[in-house]
C-alpha cells in the first residue's frame, strides 16, 4: 500500500489511518499485541515492563464500572507508540493531542466507555506509576505522585502481558453481558 496519508500497518494485517480513524478498524489484539510489546519509561527499567501490563494494574485499581476504561486508557499507544510525559512536553503539539484524543474517542466508541477518562482512571494511572517508578526505576521520589500500591510490580514478557490482557478483557466484557 503506498500512500502519503499517515496510515499504518496493524499486526492483524489491517490498515488504520490515524487521521480517520473508524471504530471498525479497531481490533483488541492489535491494541493486546502493541501494548504488550511497548515498554514503560522509554526502556529505562530494571526489566521489561509493557503498557500492557501498565494497563492491567490501572484496571484492578479503578472501580468495577470503570475496569474497561482503566484497562484501555493507553490503547492509543498500541497506534502511536508510548511517548513519555517529558517528551510529549518537548513536543507540545496541538496535533498530536487532536490525533491523540480522536484515536481515544474512536477506541472508546468501539468498547462502550466514556472518553474523557473519569477521575478514578487518572488516578489509578497515577498511582500504577508511582508504583512503577518505585519498582522497576528506583532512585528518588517524582513530587506529585500518589503512594504506590503496597504490592511488588514485578518485570515479565511481551507474550505473557498480550495472553492476559486478552483474558482481562474477555473477563470484563463477559461480566459485562452478564
Amino acid at each position: 500500500m503506498t500512500t502519503r496519508t499517515p496510515v499504518i500497518q496493524l499486526r492483524s494485517g489491517r490498515y488504520l489511518d490515524l487521521l480517520d480513524p473508524k471504530p471498525t478498524d479497531i481490533r483488541i489484539e492489535d491494541i493486546a499485541h502493541a501494548l504488550a510489546h511497548l515498554c514503560r519509561f522509554g526502556g529505562h527499567t530494571k526489566g521489561f515492563h509493557s503498557v500492557a501490563a501498565h494497563s492491567m494494574l490501572v484496571s484492578a485499581n479503578v472501580p468495577v464500572d470503570l475496569a474497561l476504561a482503566g484497562l484501555l486508557h493507553d490503547a492509543a499507544e498500541a497506534y502511536l507508540g508510548d511517548i513519555s510525559t517529558p517528551v510529549k512536553r518537548i513536543i507540545d503539539s496541538p496535533n498530536f493531542v487532536a490525533v491523540e484524543d480522536r484515536l481515544n474517542c474512536v477506541i472508546a466508541e468501539r468498547f462502550g466507555f466514556t472518553f474523557p477518562f473519569h477521575p478514578a482512571v487518572k488516578e489509578a494511572d497515577l498511582v500504577a506509576l508511582a508504583t512503577e517508578k518505585r519498582d522497576l526505576l528506583g532512585g528518588l521520589t517524582w513530587p506529585g505522585l500518589p503512594e504506590p500500591l503496597e504490592g511488588i510490580v514485578q518485570p515479565s514478557f511481551p507474550r505473557k502481558d498480550y495472553q492476559t490482557f486478552l483474558f482481562k478483557y474477555a473477563e470484563l466484557k463477559f461480566e459485562e453481558a452478564s
